[in-house]
């Protein structure tokens, strides 16, 4: 069989890349002929997720066993056939290619086609321009600015003590807490 998938990104509204492969091709295959396609290297971690129809991540297929200690399966791109997660039209992925900002592409299995095979992944047909594929990591992170010292204003300390309506008789007399029983309170 032959799959077939679009490629997105809500990054660039422009960008659509149309994959055809073989079912029983593997997921790095397909992960190359993405990155290659956009233009991307492959010295990056990344991961595919398969997805639900609201596209939350269920299963994840990675580039290499992390050595999690989970009881979850474990899905390895090298050793994992595209037909053996994926076999409905209309599935969806995410392509996680960048881990440090969670940027991924969505990944729809748009059509299957029976009684064919295709040797090589190919790359049908590319719209539009890929997100860049590294970004400055300060555009996804707020650092909070620290206010100049010279530009506050003083706090008006009167307010807080030292006020002429400060009256000695209001403060309770501590003597009255050493005599408590400490026995009777657990903290």
């Amino acid at each position: 069989m032959i799959y077939k998938f679009v490629i997105v990104s809500d990054e660039a509204d422009n960008f659509k890349l149309h994959i055809a492969i073989d079912s029983t091709a593997v997921f790095m295959q397909l992960r190359n002929i993405i990155l290659d396609s956009a233009g991307y290297g492959k010295d990056q971690m990344d991961s595919f997720y398969i997805c639900d129809d609201e596209w939350n991540k269920e299963k994840e297929v990675t580039c290499m066993d992390m050595g999690s200690d989970s009881d979850e399966d474990i899905w390895i791109m090298d050793d994992t056939q595209l037909d053996e997660l994926l076999d409905e039209e209309g599935q969806r992925m995410k392509f996680v290619f960048d881990y440090m900002t969670e940027r991924f592409f969505k990944v729809k299995l748009k059509e299957i086609i029976p009684g064919k095979n295709l040797h090589d992944p190919l790359c049908e047909s590319k719209i539009g321009t890929p997100p860049a594929e590294n970004v400055d990591i300060s555009d996804f992170i707020t650092i909070p600015k620290i206010p100049d010292a010279n530009n506050i204003e003083p706090i008006d300390k009167s307010e807080f003590y030292g006020d002429e309506e400060y009256n000695e008789d209001e403060i309770s007399d501590f003597d009255e807490m050493d005599s408590l029983d400490s026995d009777n309170y657990k903290f």
